[in-house]
């Protein structure tokens, strides 16, 4: 019996991989738990430039998740390649490197450095506001996102993931789009958009207004959205959102994803991910399956 997984071409030890922005570039976590286990990790939100993030509260906590206003605070591509990807290499897990962008020029510079660079897999964050156009994310219109994962495949050799927004105007028209333009596989769903009050001020409590939603709260939400994008496109699915357990992990497998992705619910137990790859070996055991590929879109 394997959980060993193909991942556009880059063998996994297993498909769970840590989410973008929740486990640092992993050294964060190597103190807590045997990162080594892991499948992969998703690097920070990554832009061509170093960036601060956003003033203010930053997480909230919300009844089943958090809402977050971190601003992609990161110290930059060239500072990336540099200092962080060896430590992330060393590790053991697939690295992933995640990129956003203000623009489509920031966006294929970043990719343009990061191609050759070392890390496995590029995931293409396309829920980056695009300054260019009013601050609208790439990912909310199929146009946008076509445009800018053209340009990034262009300058980008190596195997691409995009990271789509469940904002997306019609999500499977985008998922198509991505595909149609060279995408090698997709991963979603990133945050939903909320917001939080302070009753006291009376004012919402991020500077920004509204914050990123995460966790079990927005898994049924995100389980459908995967099931979509399977079903539109012929390349792999990566799923994330609220997944929190073993449970979870196998029910985006079975609904086609080829890998999953766990996030916030590491901030409350850091072990999630360790006890999800553990849960997912003993329901393959009791279910008599051999590959974890067995479990897809059963």
């Amino acid at each position: 019996m394997t959980l060993e997984t193909d991942l556009l071409g880059v063998t996994l030890k297993n498909p769970v991989i840590m989410a973008s922005g929740t486990f640092g570039f992993g050294e964060e976590y190597a103190g807590l738990i045997d990162v080594s286990r892991l499948g992969g990790i998703c690097s920070k939100g990554l832009t061509l430039r170093p960036r601060a993030g956003n003033d203010g509260v930053r997480m909230s906590e919300t009844a089943a998740g958090m809402l977050n206003s971190v601003g992609m605070q990161n110290p930059g591509v060239p500072h990336f390649i540099e200092r962080e990807l060896p430590a992330m290499k060393a590790l053991g897990p697939a690295v992933i490197a995640n990129l956003g962008g203000g623009d489509i020029e920031e966006y294929v510079e970043g990719a343009r450095l990061l191609d050759g660079s070392g890390a496995d897999i590029l995931e293409l964050n396309i829920s980056c506001p695009n300054v260019k156009d009013g601050g609208m994310a790439f990912g909310i219109k199929t146009q946008v996102a076509r445009e800018v994962v053209r340009a990034v495949r262009r300058a980008y050799s190596g195997p691409m993931l995009v990271k789509l927004s469940p904002g997306a105007e019609n999500l499977t028209e985008m998922a198509k789009a991505c595909e149609a333009e060279g995408a090698d596989g997709l991963s979603l769903i990133n945050t939903l958009v909320g917001m939080a009050i302070d009753v006291e001020t009376r004012r919402s409590l991020f500077r920004n207004r509204v914050a990123g939603l995460s966790g079990p709260a927005i898994k049924p939400v995100a389980l459908r959205m995967v099931w979509d994008a399977c079903r539109a496109v012929s390349i792999p699915v990566v799923g994330l959102g609220g997944i929190a357990a073993w449970r979870d992990a196998a029910e985006f497998l079975i609904a086609g994803a080829a890998a999953i992705q766990v996030g916030t619910a590491t901030f409350s137990r850091p072990d999630t991910a360790l006890s999800i790859i553990d849960g997912l070996g003993e329901y393959m055991s009791r279910h008599g399956f051999e590959r974890i590929s067995d479990i897809r879109a059963c």
